[in-house]
């Protein structure tokens, strides 16, 4: 939505925004992984997977720019055809715009489950105790590659990297339908 607002609206503050998030988006998340481990500490939250979802669920939202480029392409004569028949904005924001952005939806949430999914450094850095339990999977692989453990767990590392790949396959697999359909299925024909 606030792809949407950004793209097909007019507002005093949208250039002011879109030039704000720009710019957080220019700082590798790296960098602010340090500030983000004391905030999440002074908070009580560091070693627990609600403070890693808190801050993958907050840098999530900075993704709106490709969706919003997505938006920018959608022809601006059917929202137009459906204000002069009478629509409201939210009526063509979910009738029109929204199921003919299936493919960039696709991608924002294969994107969002593959970030965390996948991620290793930050994850390291928040969940140090050392509890096996507090792991991610990314964790837990790494950990078996340990100089001592290597050879008795080195199968099983193997095994583990191919279960990590099958969620991901199967939401690729789920998802590439709409993915496919959305980019074919044209909207205007000329």
């Amino acid at each position: 939505m606030v792809s949407y607002a950004m793209s097909c609206m007019r507002f005093p503050a949208r250039k002011g925004l879109m030039n704000f998030a720009v710019i957080l988006t220019l700082f590798p998340g790296f960098l602010s992984m340090i500030a983000i481990y004391f905030i999440l500490r002074t908070v009580g939250l560091t070693n627990s997977h609600f403070g890693m979802i808190l801050v993958y669920s907050g840098s999530a939202g900075l993704g709106y720019l490709i969706a919003k480029g997505f938006f920018d392409t959608l022809p601006k004569a059917l929202r137009e055809a459906a204000y002069l028949e009478g629509a409201s904005q939210a009526r063509v924001f979910f009738t029109i715009v929204l199921p003919l952005s299936k493919p960039i939806i696709v991608y924002t949430v294969i994107n969002s489950f593959l970030v965390p999914w996948t991620d290793f450094i930050f994850a390291k850095i928040i969940l140090n105790s050392g509890i096996s339990e507090d792991w991610t999977v990314a964790i837990g692989l790494y950990n078996m590659l340990n100089k001592t453990l290597v050879n008795s767990y080195f199968a099983k590392f193997c095994a583990g990297g191919v279960m990590v790949a099958i969620p991901i396959s199967a939401l690729f697999v789920l998802m590439q339908k709409f993915y496919v359909e959305g980019i074919t299925g044209g909207s205007v024909k000329g």
